[in-house]
């Protein structure tokens, strides 16, 4: 039975008002008493007449689903606070986005336009590359699943996803996914792959831009027998997105396009281009030097030159000059240009030769001698 407004999870979440509804269960808005903040909290709904085993099966399944979201750190990816058991069952308590799901945004405002729908489309790949990377397999994108803000598209319900090394949980009586949005190797039996997600993304972005599900099929029979015929897939309204698409949609997952050249298309549109452009960056040219035989002369040609852009007037010697300079070269003994003395002091100079030591002499003789 389904939970009543108001009803206190686990002493902590107080249940507020349903804001989506499935075939497993319902999706609340609640309020955490202990953070004081918004959440939306999953309510697995399981019906009466399960038997244990198969009730055992879907809330492990349910656990299952709140382990792999947790594992994740993306903004594309619903993030996960808390798992609770209570009543025999478990809860998921998660972020609440004020958004819609993709499948409500189609039927409010009908298709998207193609660079819309692209921006949507890279964003929720982003999403898989994220879940892929960590080893788990979501295996039930769909519009539904996919919740758009005004700036943001989140990828939701990872109910079905698959992590490796976990134990298989028996599928019987379950269904493993969405008709329409299954990917062909999978209706036939073959094993989920990354791959998988990818077609799946691209029915999901088919049914965004077209406004219909993919060969308008209500059943993944039917439209897988729609896509093994060989007929092209119809699309009138993909415009730059169709190219993408085509690759998305391949039946053989071998041929189908890779995550890597997805994002980069759907990157492309997204922007206003097209996605036909080359996926590798065109090679510029260079100008190659080439490189002649070593030179086994003495002495290389540049020897000497201080400067590369040296020019011929710079590296001329200059001629010696002519002329020279007043004094330039002359080393004989400075001549002494002071007057002649006079009889008298010739006559004085004698007499003090004559009569003292030379010790006694003026320091003007001593110098004369």
């Amino acid at each position: 039975m389904r939970a009543p407004s108001g009803y206190l999870l686990a002493a902590r979440y107080r249940l507020m008002e349903p804001v989506g509804r499935g075939g497993m269960g319902t999706v609340w808005r609640a309020h955490d008493e202990l953070l004081d903040r918004d959440v939306a909290v999953k309510e697995v709904r399981l019906p009466t007449v399960l038997d244990e085993e198969l009730r055992a099966e879907l809330c492990a399944r349910t656990e299952r689903e709140g382990r792999a979201t947790a594992m994740v750190a993306h903004p594309s990816v619903i993030t996960v606070f808390d798992v609770v058991t209570e009543d025999d069952r478990p809860w998921i308590v998660m972020e609440l986005l004020r958004a819609k799901s993709l499948e409500q945004l189609i039927q409010d405002q009908g298709p998207l336009h193609p660079r819309r729908a692209a921006e949507i489309g890279r964003q929720i790949l982003g999403a898989l590359r994220a879940v892929h990377a960590k080893g788990i397999l979501h295996r039930d994108v769909k519009p539904s699943n996919v919740l758009v803000t005004e700036d943001r598209a989140v990828l939701t319900d990872f109910g079905l996803a698959a992590l490796e090394g976990d134990v298989s949980i028996t599928q019987a009586g379950i269904v493993l996914g969405s008709a329409g949005y299954i990917a062909p190797e999978r209706v036939l039996g073959s094993k989920a792959s990354p791959a998988g997600d990818l077609w799946s993304l691209g029915a999901t972005l088919y049914t965004a831009v077209e406004g219909r599900g993919l060969h308008g099929r209500r059943t993944a029979a039917a439209a897988l027998a729609a896509l093994s015929s060989g007929e092209p897939i119809p699309m009138t309204k993909a415009g730059p997105l169709a190219p993408v698409l085509d690759a998305l949609l391949r039946i053989d997952p071998q041929t189908r396009l890779d995550s890597v050249r997805a994002s980069l298309m759907l990157a492309r549109v997204a922007a206003g281009g097209s996605a036909e452009e080359p996926l590798t960056p065109r090679k510029t040219v260079r100008p190659t030097t080439t490189i002649g035989p070593p030179s086994f002369t003495r002495r290389p040609a540049h020897r000497g030159l201080h400067r590369a852009e040296a020019t011929a007037a710079e590296l001329t010697v200059p001629a010696p000059r002519l002329e020279r300079k007043a004094g330039e070269g002359v080393h004989r003994k400075r001549v002494d240009t002071r007057p002649a003395p006079s009889a008298y002091a010739r006559f004085k100079a004698t007499v003090i030769k004559l009569c003292l030591p030379r010790r006694f002499w003026p320091r003007e003789l001593r110098k004369r001698g």
